[in-house]
C-alpha cells in the first residue's frame, strides 16, 4: 500500500489527512495517509528511513524553510521562493531520493485569481514565513505590487506600525501568519479595521476556522473576504499529481 502523508508540528488543525483519505475512498485509491507530527525537524529522516512505501510528503509550518537542507534536490520553484510545501519521495536501486515542491505558490495564484477577478490593487503580505515567500512569488507573477509586513521588518519590509499609512493604497491584504488558527481562533492581525469598506479584498491563507477573526473583522466593515480552503484543494491537488508522476 502507497504511504502519503503530512510533516510539521503541531498537526491539530490540519484538514490534509481527512482531504486525502477521502480522495482515496471516493476513487477507490488503495493507499493511505498518515501525520507526522515531529517535535524536531531532525527527525525528517526517521520517517524517510522507516516508512515503507512512502511516496509523497506535504509539508506546514514550521519546517517548509528548514526542510530544505535534509531534501535531496529542489525544484527550480522551490529554489527561487526558498520554502517547500510538498515532496517526492523515490525509491530507486541506488537508494530513497527526496525532491521538493512548492505548489502553494500555484494554489494561492489561482485561489487568489478566483477571489480578486479583474482586481490588481497593491498587496500587503503579513507574515515572513515559508507560506508568505510563496504568495510572493505569485504576486510577482501575478504583476501585482506589494508590501511585506513583519513584525521585525528588515530591508524592504514594513512593520505593522506602517499599515496606518499605506492601508488606503493597498487592498489586498493577505494574511500568511498562525493567527486566528485553531486552537488560539481569537487571535487576528492588527490592521486598523475601521478603515476597511467594500473596496478591499481579505484573504486569509487559514481555514481552520472556516471564518477567522481577521476575515469576521473585515466582513464588519463591509470588505470581501475568502480563507484558505480553496487554496489547500488546488496545492494538494497539484501535489498529488508530482507525487505520481514517474
Amino acid at each position: 500500500m502507497n504511504t502519503y502523508g503530512l510533516v510539521g508540528y503541531p498537526l491539530g488543525h490540519s484538514f490534509s489527512k481527512k482531504y486525502f483519505e477521502e480522495k482515496f475512498i471516493s476513487e477507490n485509491i488503495n493507499a493511505q495517509f498518515v501525520n507526522f507530527e515531529i517535535d524536531n525537524i531532525n527527525k525528517f529522516h526517521d520517517i524517510i528511513r522507516k516508512t515503507d512505501d512512502l511516496k509523497g510528503l506535504s509539508v506546514t509550518i514550521p519546517y517548509k524553510e528548514t526542510i530544505i537542507p535534509f531534501l535531496d534536490e529542489l525544484s527550480e520553484e522551490a529554489k527561487i521562493i526558498g520554502a517547500v510545501n510538498s515532496i517526492k519521495v523515490s525509491h530507486t536501486t541506488e537508494g530513497i531520493f527526496t525532491k521538493g515542491y512548492n505548489t502553494d505558490m500555484y494554489g494561492f495564484q489561482s485561489s487568489l485569481l478566483e477571489f480578486i477577478g479583474d482586481n490588481r490593487s497593491n498587496a500587503l503580505i503579513l507574515g515572513t514565513g515559508g507560506a508568505a515567500k510563496a504568495v510572493e512569488f505569485a504576486l510577482i507573477k501575478l504583476k501585482i505590487k506589494y508590501k511585506i509586513i513583519s513584525r521585525s521588518p528588515k530591508i524592504d519590509q514594513k512593520s505593522y506600525n506602517d499599515i496606518e499609512d499605506l492601508i488606503n493604497d493597498y487592498k489586498i491584504i493577505i494574511n500568511t501568519t498562525p493567527l486566528g488558527m485553531f486552537p488560539k481562533i481569537e487571535t487576528y492581525p492588527q490592521l486598523p479595521y475601521n478603515k476597511l469598506d467594500k473596496s478591499y479584498f481579505l484573504f486569509d491563507l487559514t481555514y481552520n476556522p472556516v471564518v477567522t477573526t481577521f476575515m469576521r473583522k473585515g466582513q464588519a466593515q463591509g470588505a470581501n473576504v475568502k480563507n484558505g480552503l480553496d487554496m489547500l484543494h488546488a496545492q494538494a491537488l497539484k501535489s498529488w499529481t508530482i507525487w505520481n508522476n514517474s
